[in-house]
């Protein structure tokens, strides 16, 4: 149930962020969400991709340092207080939020989002128990 992020530094600087992505636009790579973020002399942008493993090794062999992360993705009620539902099982299971972003894609009424915890297993197993809906990765990934 955990989804594979790769994340890349990137020097904070003009034309560093269409690098990786006009690369693996080339090479027929589908984003198909991303977050990025930026300190003083660099940046930091995740990605998640369908074959991930393949679009890590293209950007390795252009020279780019990739991490790999594991993500847990859970639906979210799109309305008013559908994250602070999320939050407050994460809250009571004791988790560690260390980054979050979303999906552009919705299901039926429900937004995606996805999660970095300290400790993704525990954190499924904590998120199902409060009810929490977590979504396997070949379910997200058929969806988008």
């Amino acid at each position: 149930m955990k989804l594979k992020q790769l994340s890349l530094f990137l020097e904070n600087k003009p034309g560093a962020l269409s690098r990786p992505v006009r690369l693996l636009a080339k090479a027929k790579f589908n984003i198909l969400t991303l977050s990025i973020a930026d300190a003083n002399q660099f940046g930091i942008l995740r990605l998640i991709l369908r074959d991930w493993e393949k679009a890590k090794q293209l950007l390795e062999q252009n020279g780019f340092v990739v991490r790999v992360t594991d993500m847990v993705a859970v639906e979210v009620a799109d309305q008013p207080g559908g994250l602070a539902k999320i939050l407050d099982a994460v809250e009571k299971s004791g988790l560690n939020v260390e980054f979050m972003y979303a999906f552009t894609e919705k299901r039926a009424n429900k937004a995606i989002l996805v999660f970095r915890f300290d400790d993704p297993d525990r954190a499924i197993q904590k998120l199902q128990k409060h009810g929490v809906n977590v979504i396997a990765t070949v379910d997200l990934l058929a969806q988008t």
